[in-house]
């Protein structure tokens, strides 16, 4: 049996108190009784909507190896027969542990932030290092105070690289969070109007974001978006914080990781990057200049990490994106099809303009049409109305055929395209639907676009619950 940790080396690292005859050591670190696996230490920790020591019983019947609780709620927990480490606060205890796991590990740690693509290229990275040896990365967007502390956790002690997205949503955050990382490599995707109602500004997003800086090891890389208007502004943050190594990628002249060309189509993107001099062909299985443009950051972080670029360059042709964040659905409709691209995942003026961009350039049949289906951008602030109607000039100049928008926020958009294009708005998602549903016709692309919170991924399942795969899909 592999073990992640052994108990004795849990109750070290988290200088914690063993309760009952605990196991040798556990498989896997858990968090969340759905998904906890026979022999997991389950971790109680206490969260906004939910306390994990109200699910030690279900953690207990689902097979935990062992809890970790903390000792003021010891007492409630009456005769639970399982074994326990008990520490003063059970997510500092997660911490520890994290701690723990970064200084034992002998793996490459890339670390990942930035306004929008975060987890895109987190996945990116996973597939493109996957050839060169055992990667160990974040599942789906654990990026905050313990998701990040989760996944150092879990983090094998063979893993040869480790890939964490660290998030924020106000200043201070990735301070927090790169002190358990430690990075060799950290990425800047990009800077955009992310959040932007916990900021005054735009500069204030990037100050926040080049906290990863603070954390990368003496001696590491700084990879920064070489095209983004604020990257000499992040270039002096980085050699303030002492990175000796910044890094470009981008179109730009001076970028240490630059495309040199490029061809789009609907489902896929052909490029040729030079990669600190290196000529690399990439064949990358997701549409979008925004994926491009991440991919040669990736490309750039396997090369300074040690992988096999060739490799990783093969490998991406089969990547694809999670759902919602642009995957395409192909779908019989009538005697044709309809093509739908997710991207309801998440949404900000510089991942809303990209999506309009990779609709504008997906295939659509003879008589087809590209239609936008657009919801709120959140966490904008004062700044809503303007941002969402300051898209108006993009939803219009990118062969885009007609636009269904709904929610408070795309009232400002609806009102400045009104006059250019056709548009349907309606004020709730649900009362948007069934007037998509009746407009679409086959050959017709449509991309789905909102931030998750605006509820827009009904409109996905609606679709690919009432119709069925196309051939070939």
């Amino acid at each position: 049996m592999n073990l992640l940790w052994t108990s004795a080396t849990m109750v070290e690292a988290m200088d914690g108190r063993p309760l009952g005859t605990l196991p040798e050591g556990v498989r896997g670190i858990s968090i969340d009784t759905r998904t906890l696996a026979p022999g997991d230490a389950f971790f109680a920790i206490k969260g906004e909507h939910s306390d994990g020591h109200d699910h030690a019983t279900a953690a207990m019947a689902a097979g935990a190896g062992l809890l970790v609780v903390a000792e003021k709620k010891l007492p409630a927990l009456g005769r639970l027969q399982v074994p326990m480490i008990v520490v003063d606060d059970v997510l500092h205890g997660l911490e520890q542990l994290g701690v723990a796991a970064r200084q034992r590990t002998r793996a490459q740690i890339v670390a990942v932030t930035g306004s929008a693509g975060k987890t895109t290229t987190k996945e990116m990275l996973r597939s493109a290092l996957a050839p060169s040896g055992n990667v160990h990365a974040s599942v789906r967007s654990f990026n905050n105070h313990w998701g990040v502390p989760l996944t150092l956790a879990r983090m094998p002690e063979d893993a040869d690289f480790g890939i964490f997205e660290i998030g924020m949503n106000h200043a201070g955050e990735i301070r927090d969070l790169v002190k358990f990382v430690r990075p060799h490599i950290a990425i800047i995707t990009l800077i955009a109007a992310a959040h932007l109602g916990y900021f005054k500004n735009i500069k204030e997003i990037a100050d926040a974001k080049s906290e990863i800086f603070e954390g990368i090891v003496p001696g590491g890389y700084a990879v920064l978006n070489r095209d983004d208007a604020l990257y000499a502004h992040m270039n002096r943050k980085a050699h303030a914080a002492g990175i000796d190594h910044v890094l470009g990628f981008g179109e730009h002249a001076k970028s240490s990781f630059k495309l040199s060309e490029c061809v789009l189509h609907g489902g896929r993107s052909m490029f040729m990057a030079k990669i600190d001099g290196q000529d690399v062909a990439v064949k990358l299985g997701v549409p979008g200049r925004h994926m491009v443009q991440n991919c040669l950051a990736v490309l750039g972080a396997v090369h300074l990490a040690g992988g096999d670029l060739a490799k990783a360059a093969l490998a991406l042709a089969n990547f694809s994106t999670a759902k919602g964040r642009g995957d395409v659905h192909k779908l019989k409709f009538g005697r044709g099809s309809i093509t739908l691209v997710d991207e309801s995942y998440n949404a900000n003026p510089a991942s809303m303009e990209a999506a309009i961009k990779v609709l504008a350039a997906t295939p659509v049949a003879k008589r087809g049409r590209r239609i936008a289906v657009l919801g709120d951008m959140l966490e904008l602030g004062d700044h809503s109305q303007e941002l969402h109607a300051q898209m108006a000039d993009i939803l219009t100049g990118n062969s885009i055929n007609m636009a269904f928008l709904a929610g408070p926020e795309m009232k400002a958009l609806a009102d400045a395209a009104g006059g250019e294009m056709p548009i349907q708005y309606r004020s709730t998602v649900d009362e948007l639907l069934p007037v998509l549903m009746n407009a679409v016709r086959g050959g017709d692309a449509l991309m789905v676009k909102s931030s998750n919170g605006s509820g827009f991924s009904k409109i996905v399942d609606a679709f690919v619950k009432k119709f069925q795969p196309a051939a070939g899909a």
